[in-house]
């Protein structure tokens, strides 16, 4: 059967290849892959040869088509190969859908982004041994299904039915597992018998991928070497202070070097963030200085003069300005920026993060939106078209993006399971699973702007034909998935901390990251580029205290819109089991997920109602609130209660990426907190904690917020830097009269530095000491909040797990003492801890004026405060819940 299959494509193709008239050089594996879309669909519904087929290839818009009839001849004309590819394809399915050869038919179209792609990570949701983020070498212990070539083409297959054209694979070191350098020969990080798996499954994926007009995009982040070449010199693998040296100038031009005259076909993404210091001459002198001539290296070692697309990823970078001094140098550059951050929360992106993408669209070479990560979104199904299309609407109109680039809609880093928990132990794939992210995502990018009641139509028919069932079912399913589409996205940005993948958001929140968002590094772009306008739950409470006028969306109307309408999805969802004829097994655990969204909604309305009435205490000293508070946290709890009986069964995890990145709810190290029923415990005892303080308030005069804050005890350190004792009225920099105007008692008589202020303007802060004892070094940051990508700033920026992954190795993203001192005329000043133990050690800051305020014990237990010393600042109350 295989051999007359074979003998009939071979046959079909011939007949085509003398009707395109192009000679024996024409048929190129991506048109034959085409020709032969058609020759199975014939061979299917048994037809014979139609000999009024006419195939063509002519100029046009690139990758669009057009197939029509004319003086009784049916036309298939593609603008270029892979647009002859796509008129394949599609008249093959209008042949299945006509069960032989449509008698009329008159289509044109064509793609409007340029990029319509997808993306796999080749990473782990926890660290490998001995490594650290983003450190994972191609090998079949870490990667087993990255050898599975039944599984490549069936990924490969379902993007070309999708018309995406460009596959993204993300590792923060590839080379070390795809080339060999002969003057680092040591660098290799897999054996050899590996090396050459390697070689066969990156050659087979490019390979498929071409022959389905797909483009393989590598990309790494900078700066990281192998672990071998780290060892031998000596050396960390990535250290984001460390900057730019020959050696690693060096290793990783003749890397680039290497892939590029192995796979010249294979375009490159560029990080320059995270691992380097983002934002300044670093980020300019490396892509100029050290990717751009690799790549040119490359190309002069086999003679090829066209140049790789290079995509410029704008993550901790400043990316304007490095395309200013890299499009001198080489033409083919693309720009890629995140869409909503690490989350999905908004259609119409605005303020700095709309403007960072206008600026890199107005530069002329190919803007791409990332639609990255979706940390809101994990685990559950999500499938709005309405949503998704009106994203791309905003990618187009209002970012002027040219391209998308998608990341899967959960379990990025388990890739390519997806979170379920299914009997037998099976795990379900993430293309089957959400073939609905993927189908509409890849739509809207072809196409943004089609009728929304067509529209409806078309997804109403998809749906009913995935689960078996009639019109009216599908159009359920359909109004199911809109209306959960809303839930995550809306939480997100009217109560979430950040945009990035430190929060966990269906995991719930604790009442003091509710209450007082500021403590745990509030991301204000979130709130200030990423939602609509708007007020924030500490903003509402304090404008209904004042009785302000409240603008834009607020928290309780949409809370109450969001638990009605998914609580009718979900029970709509129980009446249409008996109808699914198709996929049941599927629609069971969507039903589930559908109930878990409502219970989501019901306990977010809940708890933040309960957060209100705190805030409201913490203006008023009204004890009432807080008895009410008490009942609506016990509710909460009670809501909870019934999300872990629900996912025990159903999910595996809530987040895929379990490292100490994740901090919110509660910190993910080593896997930990992953989990509903891990978290169940935690909010209990914050109810317990609640009631307690509330009766000690009942019961005593004086509550324990009017202790006095014991003075931090220091330790001994070996150190060349001068010291200053601290205290108010105290010179703090060695070259300005600025004086300290105000400090918190657990910081006076501290022994700070007297560091230069024009030399951090400049310079990196290096702090060279040696200590018996394990340690903290007390930093202060000035509380100064920028953009991620702005340089507007004078002050280091304070450690943000947003733009860098490495921001808590050392302990030191979340302050703890916040407004803990001010300098007459500048930025109150927030406390981090960075924790080091015995020996000789290096604090390393990158540019930007900050403090080192002291060191202490490592057994000073510091807890979290607001010190209340910049204006405008209330009591903290979160001691009632701690």
């Amino acid at each position: 059967m295989k051999y007359l299959l074979i003998i009939l494509l071979t046959f079909f193709v011939q007949q085509v290849q003398s009707q395109i008239g192009f000679g024996d050089k024409a048929i190129t594996p991506r048109i034959k892959f085409g020709l032969d879309k058609i020759a199975e669909v014939q061979k299917e519904l048994k037809l014979k040869k139609n000999p009024k087929l006419n195939f063509d290839i002519v100029n046009g818009k690139a990758e669009g088509f057009s197939i029509f009839i004319k003086n009784g001849i049916t036309n298939i004309v593609g603008n270029d190969e892979t647009g002859f590819l796509y008129a394949c394809m599609e008249y093959a399915a209008q042949m299945r859908k006509a069960k032989g050869y449509p008698k009329t038919i008159n289509i044109k179209d064509a793609p409007e982004m340029v990029l319509r792609g997808q993306c796999i990570g080749l990473q782990k949701p926890t660290y490998l041994p001995g490594r650290t983020v983003y450190e994972y070498p191609y090998t079949p212990e870490t990667f087993p299904w990255f050898y599975d070539k039944k599984l490549w083409l069936q990924v490969l297959d379902s993007m070309v039915n999708n018309r995406m054209n460009s596959l993204y694979l993300w590792n923060g070191h590839p080379f070390a597992s795809l080339v060999k350098l002969p003057d680092y020969p040591f660098a290799v990080e897999v054996d050899d018998a590996t090396f050459k798996r390697n070689e066969d499954i990156y050659n087979f994926i490019t390979t498929e991928a071409d022959k389905r007009g797909i483009w393989v995009i590598q990309m790494f982040y900078n700066i990281i070497v192998s672990k071998p070449f780290a060892e031998h010199y000596n050396i960390k693998t990535q250290e984001r202070e460390r900057g730019i040296t020959p050696l690693l100038a060096d290793y990783t031009q003749k890397s680039i070097e290497a892939f590029v005259a192995k796979y010249p076909n294979v375009g490159l993404m560029v990080c320059l963030g995270e691992a380097m210091q983002g934002v300044g001459q670093d980020d300019i002198e490396w892509f100029t200085k050290t990717i751009i001539p690799g790549v040119k290296a490359g190309l002069k070692k086999i003679n090829k003069t066209t140049e790789p697309p290079i995509v410029l990823r704008a993550h901790d970078t400043d990316a304007p300005s490095v395309m200013d001094a890299a499009l001198p140098l080489y033409k083919n550059l693309y720009t890629e920026a995140k869409f909503n951050g690490e989350a999905l929360t908004y259609a119409t992106p605005r303020g700095d993060w709309k403007k960072l993408h206008n600026k890199l669209s107005d530069l002329g070479s190919v803007h791409i939106a990332n639609v990255h990560l979706m940390s809101n979104l994990e685990p559950f199904r999500y499938g709005s078209p309405k949503f998704i299309q009106e994203c791309v609407i905003g990618m187009v109109d209002s970012l002027k993006a040219k391209a998308l680039h998608l990341y899967p809609q959960a379990s990025y880093w388990d890739w390519p399971y997806s979170a379920d928990s299914v009997a037998g132990g099976k795990r379900l794939l993430q293309i089957e699973r959400d073939w609905i992210w993927y189908k509409a995502w890849a739509r809207y990018a072809w196409k943004p702007k089609r009728n929304r009641t067509e529209e409806v139509k078309y997804w109403t028919n998809e749906l009913a034909n995935y689960y078996g069932c009639d019109a009216k079912t599908g159009k359920s399913i359909l109004d199911a998935y809109e209306t959960s589409g809303e839930v995550a996205p809306k939480l997100l940005r009217r109560f979430g901390i950040t945009d990035g993948n430190r929060q966990t958001l269906t995991l719930g929140m604790l009442m003091t990251q509710l209450i007082n968002p500021y403590r745990y590094g509030l991301f204000t772009l979130l709130y200030d580029a990423e939602a609509p306008v708007g007020e924030s739950l500490v903003e509402y409470v304090e404008k209904e205290i004042k009785k302000e006028k409240h603008i834009g969306e607020t928290p309780f109307p949409l809370l109450e819109q969001l638990s009605d309408s998914s609580s009718k999805a979900a029970f709509l969802m129980d009446s249409l089991f008996k109808k699914i004829s198709r996929n049941k097994d599927e629609f069971v655990r969507f039903r589930s997920d559908m109930f878990t969204y409502w219970n989501l909604a019901s306990l977010y309305r809940v708890k933040i109602m309960a957060a209100t009435y705190v805030l409201k205490y913490k203006y008023t000293n009204d004890l009432r609130y807080l008895d009410i508070a008490k009942r609506l946290q016990q509710q909460s709890v009670s809501s909870y209660k019934s999300l872990v009986s629900i996912t025990t069964k159903t999910y595996l995890y809530a987040n895929s990426m379990q490292t100490q990145q994740r901090k919110i709810p509660m910190r993910g190290f080593n896997g930990a907190y992953k989990h509903w029923k891990e978290m169940l415990p935690v909010y209990e005892k914050e109810l317990e904690i609640f009631t307690k303080r509330i009766d000690s308030l009942k019961n005593v005069t004086i509550s324990s917020t009017n202790n006095v804050p014991v003075k931090l005890n220091e330790t001994s350190v070996n150190l060349k830097n001068k010291v200053v004792l601290l205290n108010t009225n105290v010179e703090i920099f060695s070259d300005t009269s600025l004086k300290i105007t105000s400090i918190a008692p657990q910081l006076k008589g501290l022994l700070g530095l007297e560091l230069a202020f024009k030399n951090m303007l400049t310079n990196k802060t290096n702090i060279v000491f040696s200590n018996d004892d394990s340690l903290k070094v007390l930093v202060g940051y000035f509380n100064n909040p920028v953009a991620a990508f702005s340089t507007d700033t004078i002050f280091l920026k304070q450690p943000t797990l947003e733009i860098n992954a490495a921001a808590d190795d050392y302990g030191q993203a979340e302050a703890k003492i916040l407004n803990a001192l001010v300098i007459q005329g500048l930025p109150p000043i927030n406390v981090h801890t960075y924790n080091f133990k015995p020996g000789n050690n290096t604090l390393k800051l990158e540019k930007g004026v900050c403090l080192i305020l002291g060191f202490v014990k490592d057994t000073e237990l510091i807890k979290v405060v607001d010190a209340k010393l910049a204006e405008g600042k209330y009591k903290n109350i979160d001691w009632l819940f701690e």
